[in-house]
């Protein structure tokens, strides 16, 4: 069994400093395997902010896949936006914009979706999808396998807006590969879906899994702060979100969802 703790939309520059130290204690205690963060490490792409960030992870001493996201893209000096707009991301966080994690039991991608003409929205492009195809080929079978990107392929219930940009085009991708579960953040909501909801693809649906802003005060659709704890025994994978609780200084447990791999696709149990 694998554990993955997903993390997304720390926007360092308007964090609640008194989550930091517990989410710090959460994760040790927790000892995932793998830490993923799907974007949004800043809230305007600030030095101070990308140091706060690199501080941060400095203390997570477990492997991590880490994407940025539409925040971490300078927003009001626009030659750093279009001629170096993740400059300072590569300089803080990770110089890798599509880094890959493998081991005997899973197999993770993370992808850049931030794009500087899109603004807020993201993109994905055919390279980004060729090179999905090139990791995802050498997998064995029996390997559960997962992407992270900073924009979602379908809405979190609740949510206003649009999906990520080339989504037709990269859920096809996706079947090909047989990816089993997509992480992602962005409109600070947590929810559980299917791709089969929005996407026709036969014998194909996979899990899409958003997580709620971890650590910034910028709530939305009444969810206070949240991660997923995500547990992985392929075919099965067990998904359980922890909610920060002002009271008492730490993230509670919500109750567990579990679901199952069939030939068509992937199920509630």
């Amino acid at each position: 069994m694998r554990t993955i703790l997903h993390l997304s939309d720390l926007h360092f520059g308007r964090v609640d400093e008194a989550i930091l130290s517990p989410l710090v204690s959460f994760i040790n205690e927790t000892k995932p395997d793998l830490v993923a963060i799907s974007g949004d490490f800043t809230q305007r792409a600030r030095t101070i902010e990308y140091i706060a960030a690199q501080e941060f992870l400095a203390l997570i001493p477990f492997p991590k896949i880490v994407v940025p996201g539409n925040h971490d893209v300078p927003l009001r000096n626009l030659f750093l936006r279009f001629w170096h707009s993740l400059d300072s991301y590569r300089r803080y966080i990770c110089d890798d914009l599509q880094p890959f994690y493998s081991d005997p039991e899973m197999a993770v991608a993370g992808v850049n979706t931030a794009r500087a003409l899109t603004w807020k929205d993201g993109r994905i492009n055919k390279g980004q999808l060729d090179k999905l195809r090139t990791d995802f080929g050498s997998v064995p079978d029996g390997r559960t396998k997962i992407v992270v990107t900073h924009h979602p392929f379908d809405l979190p219930a609740g949510a206003r807006g649009e999906v990520v940009g080339r989504s037709d085009l990269a859920i096809q991708t996706l079947a090909e590969c047989r990816v089993d579960v997509l992480l992602s953040g962005h409109f600070h909501i947590a929810d559980i879906g299917y791709t089969a909801k929005r996407y026709n693809v036969p014998g194909y649906s996979a899990l899409i899994v958003s997580s709620g802003t971890s650590t910034s005060t910028r709530y939305r659709g009444g969810q206070s702060n949240s991660l997923n704890v995500i547990c992985v025994e392929h075919p099965r994978i067990t998904i359980q979100r922890h909610v920060w609780g002002k009271e008492a200084q730490a993230f509670d447990a919500s109750p567990a969802e579990r679901f199952h791999r069939t030939d068509d696709g992937w199920i509630r149990e």
